[in-house]
């Protein structure tokens, strides 16, 4: 063979051969476990696409082991506990019941959250510059969120005097909410009325309470249960004529009339970050927690019509995202 020959042919079998980086173990299948809710097709194919773009290909690298609680946080225990015993090499897992139920079975497979609303108070991390443990991810929502909520909503519903506030006792975290949002709540003129919410079994309860009560919105606090059942949410909101805010986007594009917060999209293509950098050899207990810099406010202009609200204009012009 001469030596042109000879180049060409072992430069065609360089390109042929799968990319081996540092950490990473040639001819290895890793298997990525996920310990969510839900995750609908767009989140999945979010997450798929960045590990994609850093060289981990489904069925080639790595294989899926996915555990789903449908919304019912009692199951996350034993998810998680049937899940490590699959002994995955990283675990995905979405809110702090799931990461919770993670951690309690595994102290050595290193997890990624996602959308944990106090990580640190949570116990889930030391801290956000140096998690320690076996955990890190993407979580925290930074103070003052859930008062910039209720202001919101009463500009634009400025009649609302009483508004329900939908509430789970056993997040400790809803008790935190309640002390940014109290002094607000007295200083625009406004009366919370409290409504307890633990189960998807309770939605509809929990809505005849607000019409009966004649509240004149719902501010829903954020627990992962209101995500999943997002379209129910909107569907009892319209039907009690209750007009709603809430911490998703999509949320208002299944019809709640309108939300303020961070989008889920936005941590599940941070994702593939973590995975990548842990699954080539980064320590969890050294990467950072990232939090959300950036919140966005949707309103569904449809949901506000059939309600009867006009929304001020001042308002519609700083929406990033306005469903008509």
């Amino acid at each position: 063979m001469d030596r042109r020959r000879f180049l060409l042919t072992s430069l065609a079998g360089a390109l042929a051969a799968p990319l081996v980086t540092e950490g990473q173990q040639a001819g290895k299948v890793y298997r990525i476990g996920l310990l969510e809710n839900v995750l609908s097709d767009e989140l999945l194919s979010a997450v798929s696409a960045g590990l994609r773009e850093r060289g981990w290909v489904e069925g080639q690298n790595f294989v899926w082991e996915r555990r789903f609680s449908e919304g019912r946080n009692e199951r996350f225990p034993s998810l998680a506990a049937e899940l490590v015993q699959g002994k995955p090499d990283i675990i995905i897992t979405a809110g702090t019941a799931a990461t919770l139920a993670a951690k309690a079975v595994t102290t050595t497979i290193p997890i990624v959250f996602h959308s944990v609303g106090d990580p640190v108070g949570s116990g889930i991390v030391a801290s956000l510059g140096r998690p320690g443990g076996n955990a890190t991810g993407l979580g925290g929502l930074g103070p003052g969120l859930h008062a910039k909520m209720l202001e919101l909503f009463k500009e634009a519903v400025p009649r609302a005097s009483r508004i329900g506030l939908l509430v789970n006792p056993a997040f400790r975290l809803h008790t935190t909410y309640r002390n940014e949002i109290d002094p607000v709540a007295t200083k625009i003129n406004v009366t919370l009325v409290p409504i307890e919410i633990q189960a998807p079994e309770q939605l509809d309860d929990a809505f005849a309470t607000a019409a009966n009560r004649k509240l004149d919105g719902l501010m829903i606090l954020g627990q992962p249960m209101m995500f999943v059942f997002r379209n129910q949410v909107a569907k009892l909101a319209l039907a009690h004529r209750i007009p709603a805010i809430i911490l998703w986007s999509e949320a208002v594009e299944a019809g709640v009339f309108m939300s303020y917060g961070d989008r889920t999209i936005d941590y599940m293509q941070r994702v593939p970050h973590y995975v990548d950098r842990i699954l080539r050899g980064a320590n969890p207990s050294e990467l950072p927690v990232e939090q959300s810099t950036r919140f966005y406010l949707s309103i569904n202009l449809k949901t506000a019509k059939a309600l009867g609200l006009t929304i001020p204009p001042s308002l519609l012009a700083r929406a990033d995202q306005v469903i008509e």
